[in-house]
């Protein structure tokens, strides 16, 4: 699959002189690849996803399952060091300490109780941009977080429909997270309130 401005350094999940990530099926043709890996998400993500505890090893079993036809490595922590748009993700030899620290502060934080959607939408605005900076895996952490989000709020009684997310304004709201204004993202997730 072609990065468009998605950088990855000593980069092994590539087929060597290329940006096409290896895959099940031996896919080098970045768009077969693109298309291979959106029809078998979207096909897992009707199913049931698993379920848990709510925290790091239940976020890495919902990646492999929405990826687990595509890539072996689904589900795994990445190995190597990503960038996009110039914007450095986690180091991979901090990934595990930082969702460890990341979903132990979900676990004993309260707004999944919280009785008031604001409450609720600012926390998991946070959450959603500390996991996105920490971006736990090679490929796949946009659909995997979204997902995730999917099952807080319906554990928190606030559940999204996020078949209307808008790409041009949600994208741009998650960069600005990044950088540490969680408003915009704030004022997406608002809006995809069910």
């Amino acid at each position: 699959m072609v990065f468009e401005g998605y950088d990855a350094f000593d980069d092994p999940y590539s087929y060597k002189g290329t940006t096409t990530l290896k895959n099940k099926l031996g896919l080098r043709d970045p768009g077969l690849l693109e298309s291979f890996e959106l029809e078998m998400t979207a096909l897992r993500a009707n199913e049931p996803l698993p379920e848990g505890r709510f925290d790091a090893r239940h976020y890495c079993r919902v990646h492999h399952h929405l990826f687990q036809d595509i890539y072996t490595w689904a589900g795994k922590y990445r190995t190597v060091r990503t960038a996009k748009g110039g914007n450095l993700f986690c180091f991979p030899e901090h990934i595990k300490s930082a969702m460890d620290r990341l979903f132990v502060s979900l676990r004993d934080s309260r707004w999944l109780e919280a009785e008031e959607a604001d409450v609720f939408i600012e926390s998991v605005a946070t959450f959603l941009a500390e996991l996105n900076a920490i971006h736990p895996f090679r490929e796949g952490n946009g659909r995997s977080q979204l997902a995730f989000v999917d099952l807080l709020g319906e554990r928190a009684q606030f559940p999204f429909d996020f078949s209307r997310v808008e790409r041009d304004s949600f994208m741009p709201a998650m960069v600005a997270s990044y950088h540490g204004n969680v408003k915009p993202l704030i004022a997406e997730l608002t809006l995809l309130l069910a």
